[in-house]
Order: structure tokens, then sequence, then C-alpha cells
């Protein structure tokens, strides 16, 4: 016989016939949706699944912390998935892992090994991990999570007790952390800021190049999830600021920050960079490139690399592959859509209408440019929300169309399925657009618009309480970004539906003090409307007005979807008591 040794992870679905009785198309249809969820969390952590039986499924890891990681990804992945259901209908997984030996048949594993994860699986709560003695003094010391001496446990037709321990895999609540406001808390992992990278080539065209190339480190550094990465939209609040990296890395909440330099010349590039460990000023890497400009990606690849490795070197083991975008090598494509991006992150009507004609000029020098279909569906989506269309039916239809290009180019970039999930929002496809939102963040989980989206669609859905935390997510991954109009604006809608009126027109307020748009304009006119302050409801009122196009009606069912017209109706009460008579 072949033997070896193996961590192996046993799960099922606490609970699952008595599912299956209740509803049992739906209880199949929500398991075979988290099948692949489970299935490429797993082989992302180096392992595979080697046995599926029912509600069940058996797999082997190399490594006892991947193993254990993998088991809180999936824990989490499902949670947030979980609080789209209600209670009766969640389906909530028990795993247990074990380090031990197994007997090789082919492609499957058998033995004491197996069995006892198996076993171990059936004491744990639902929702929970338990891990053996054996395998939690393998990982004692490298991973962050609360372990729970359960005891020694006699466990079903094993001849010996075991010793069972309990994984904490829950998340910190994001408000609590200071997302809303105050000091923020360190996350529970590794957490890196990336500064823009300062232009020494002398001529103010560049900056966009240099733009382009700290946004693909922090995008590859985004898709290692056990790394915290600030948002590229807050790293950017810092551009052509003179401040400590202390101050800047207090500001942010992390605990590493990465500055450097880019020079480009002729057909020559040299990037810089530096790593710094902002608690003690300590440089703890750093490099220089100089190459040719074709090299631009390699460099970008390389210096993720060497980031990750000072940072934590055993999140090198067990990568069985790195989600990178592929961008084109036309660099004047590239520095196009860098164009497109600054102007779309302005957020005016004028400057989205300048960003559509940047990414339609790149898609001219680079039809297959999935970078440059993306953010032309995202600067169309936005002209018609933001109320800025003359046309929202020509607009959302070339959005539409923009975005399945995108997809269809690389359908593993989450800003590709952020755009398809506006494309469903926007034609109210709620179902679809929480699907998308979901694996979007599946695909990286540093991604703050992908929580936005979550916490979105969960509003327009009425999930209203489970809309806080994906929002809240948001604001934390990315605190000081250009778009925090929008997570504050669905937050403060998520609290005018729940009753909490105050707190609506907080946040309404604070969106407002950062742009002022027609839906969060007729957002705040509704919370004080409840409230009874009707002067200042009719002047927020009159401005919503102003400034809605010329198909209002249109426009307000694209802005506010809602699924359940009694939402809507209630968003309508609020603006009645101000003193609007229209139709939402």
């Amino acid at each position: 016989m072949e033997r070896k040794l193996a961590v192996i992870l046993a799960a099922d679905i606490a609970g699952y016939s008595r599912l299956v009785a209740a509803d049992e198309e739906g209880t199949l249809t929500t398991l075979n949706a988290y099948r692949p969820v489970i299935g490429d969390l797993v082989s992302e952590h180096g392992g595979r699944i080697f046995g599926t039986a029912g509600d069940g499924l058996v797999a082997e890891f190399p490594s006892a912390v991947q193993g254990v990681r993998a088991a809180v990804m999936i824990q989490r992945a499902l949670r947030r998935r979980n609080a789209d259901f209600p209670p009766d209908r969640r389906l909530e997984f028990r795993i247990g892992l074990h380090l031990g030996d197994v007997v090789v048949e082919g492609s499957d594993l058998l033995g004491d090994g197996v069995n006892v994860a198996a076993r171990l699986q059936e004491v744990a709560q639902p929702g929970g991990i338990c891990i053996s003695g054996a395998l939690r003094e393998q990982i004692e010391g490298k991973l962050d999570f609360p372990l729970t001496n359960l005891g020694e446990r006699s466990l079903k037709n094993l001849p010996r007790p075991v010793s069972v321990h309990g994984v904490g895999w829950q998340l910190p609540d994001p408000a609590a952390s200071g997302a809303l406001g105050g000091p923020l808390s360190m996350p529970d992992k590794p957490s890196i800021a990336v500064l823009p990278f300062l232009n020494l080539s002398g001529d103010p065209e560049q900056e966009f190049f240099a733009d382009g190339v700290v946004e693909d480190i922090i995008t590859a550094l985004s898709h290692y999830r056990w790394f915290f990465v600030i948002a590229r939209n807050s790293s950017f609040a810092y551009k052509g600021q003179s401040l400590d990296v202390k101050q800047i890395a207090r500001e942010l909440g992390v605990r590493y920050v990465l500055e450097g330099s880019v020079r480009k010349a002729g057909g020559r590039v040299r990037v810089a960079g530096q790593l710094i460990d902002a608690e003690t000023g300590a440089h703890l890497w750093a490099e220089r490139y100089d190459r040719d400009l074709a090299d631009i990606f390699a460099i970008q690849d390389e210096l993720t690399q060497n980031v990750v490795a000072a940072i934590e070197p055993e999140i090198l083991m067990g990568e069985g592959r790195r989600a990178l975008a592929k961008p084109t090598g036309n660099l004047d494509a590239y520095e196009c859509c860098m164009r497109g991006m600054w102007h779309h992150l302005l957020a005016t009507a004028e400057d989205v209408t300048e960003a559509i004609g940047w990414y339609e000029r790149a898609l001219k020098l680079a039809p297959d440019l999935g970078r440059a279909h993306m953010g032309l569906a995202r600067s169309l989506w936005a002209r018609c929300v933001f109320g800025w269309s003359d046309d929202i039916e020509r607009d959302r239809a070339a959005m539409c169309a923009a975005a399945e290009r995108a997809l269809a180019l690389d359908n593993r970039d989450p800003y590709a399925r952020y755009v398809v999930f506006g494309c469903h929002m926007i034609h109210g496809r709620l179902e679809q657009a929480l699907a998308e939102a979901q694996r979007a963040i599946d695909l990286n989980p540093n991604f703050a618009v992908g929580f936005m989206a979550l916490g979105w669609v969960r509003v327009f859905l009425g999930h209203f309480s489970e809309a806080l935390e994906p929002l809240h997510t948001a604001l934390r991954l990315s605190p000081h970004d250009p778009m925090a109009y929008m997570f504050l604006s669905r937050i403060a809608q998520a609290h005018y539906h729940l009753g909490n009126y105050e707190e609506a027109v907080y946040h309404a307020e604070r969106a407002l003090s950062l742009r002022r748009l027609p839906f969060i304009l007729i957002l705040l006119t509704a919370s004080l409307g409840q409230l009874g302050r009707i002067e200042e409801a009719r002047a927020t009122l009159s401005e919503a007005v102003a400034n809605e196009p010329a198909d209002a009606a249109l426009y307000r069912e694209v802005s506010h979807p809602y699924a359940d017209p009694r939402h809507r109706e209630q968003l309508y009460e609020g603006l009645r008591k101000a003193g609007f008579s229209g139709a939402l």
C-alpha cells in the first residue's frame, strides 16, 4: 500500500435532511451555487477535493496552515452568502480537519486520517471548524485565529480519544474598527497601503503612466487574500502630499507602506520601490528596476512578489496561481485607460463624458483591452445613475455591451464582475446582481467597491440590516475613497428603511458633503420629511428635482430598483411629507 501524511478537511451541511424536506429544489440550487465557491478556495490554498457525497466533501492539503486558512475562508464566504437567506434556509457547513497518515488508492485517500477528520466534522457546531491536536501542533504561532481547547473527545468508531480544538474564524465588526469615524484599528492580517509613486520624468503627462504602475501593483497585492490592502482610491488621496509615513499609516490603519518612483525616458523605464514598517520606520526591502518599457508589467509582477515575500514569506506556500490582470503591451491604450479612470473618479458630468472618450480611444488602439471595456461600462453606468444621461436607454444598452465584453475577456477580473453587477442593477435584476457582487468579493477579498456593491443590492432586496456590514467593510478598506459618497449614501438608505431617520440624515449629509447627486438629495429629503424637518426637506427637494434628467420616471426606476414595492412606497412616504407630489 502507498501511504503518505496529509491534512484532510471534511465538511457537510448541518440539518441537510430537514432543509431538503422543507424545500428540496431551493436547497439543491443553493448547494450547487456553493460548490464552485468551495472548490475555488480549496484549489487556491493548494488543496484538492477527492470525495463528494450528497451534501459532504473531503479534501486534502499538503500544508496544515493552508488547510486551516481554506477552512476559514470557506466559512467566511458562506456566511456572507447565508446573510441573504432567512435563517431556516441557510446552508451552514461543519468542518473538521486532521493531520494524519492516509492510504493512497488512485485519486482517492482512505484510512484513519480521513476517518478522524470526518468525526471531527460531526462534533463541530453549524458554521464551526474543529481541528485535531496533531494539526494544532503544526499551526501553533503561524496563524492569528483564536483556538479553543475543547478537550479529549471519544469519537464514533475511533478506538482512542482525540484532542479537539475549535477555530475562531469570525471577522471583527468593521464598524468597531473605526470605519465610521475615529482611529482605525489594525486588521487581523498583514496590512499595507501602496502610495502614489513619484513621477521623476519631468513631464506632467507621465503622471498617468506612474499612476497606472501603482494601480497594477495594488491590484496584484489585493489578490493575496491573506493581506489587507487599502484600496487605490484611498491611497491616492495622499498624492502630492509630503506627509510622514507613520502618520499616513495611522490614518489608513495599516502597518506597512510601499512607496516609490517612476522615471520614463524614451524606450526605457526605471521603477524604484521601498517597503517600510510604519510601526518602527524600518526599511524592510528596497529595489530598483531599469528595464525596457516593454517589460513594465514584468517589473510590476516582480515588485509585487518581493513585497509579498518581505511581509509574510510563508504566504507563498501552496499558491497554485496568481490572478493577475493581463494588460496589453500597447502602452498608448494603457495610458488612455489611466486618463479615463482619473476623469471618472472626479465624478462630474463633464469628467465622466471625458472618461468615456478616453476609453473609446483606448479601444480603437486595442479592441480587446478588457480594462477599457470595463472602464467604459463603469462611466456609462455612472452617467445613468447620477442623472447625467440625456438618453438612459441608449447609455445602459451600451454599458451592458461593454460589461459583457469585459467579462468575456477575463471572467476572473473582479472589476468585470462589478460592471456586470451594475448591468443587472440598472435593469432591476437583483438576484443576478447579488450573485455577481458575491463573486467579485470571492475573486478579490480586498475589493472595496465589491463590498459596496453587496451592500447596495441588499438594500434594494430589502435586506437592510444585512447591508450594513459590507458597506462598513468598504469604508474600512478604503477610508479616504473618492467614491465614499456612494458608500455613505447606501448606509443612509439602509438606516432609512430600518426607521433610523437621524442616522440616515447624518450619513446622507456626509455623502452630500462629497458629491451633490440627485439620488442622495432624494434620500436626505425623505429622511428629513420623516423627522418633520419640513423647511430643510423642501430646500433639498427643490435641488433634487432641478437636477433630475429629462426622463425623470426612468431615472428613478434605474436609481431605485426596489424588489418590493412597499419599500419604494416607504421612500415615497418621506418625500410626500416633504411636499413631493410626483410619482416614483
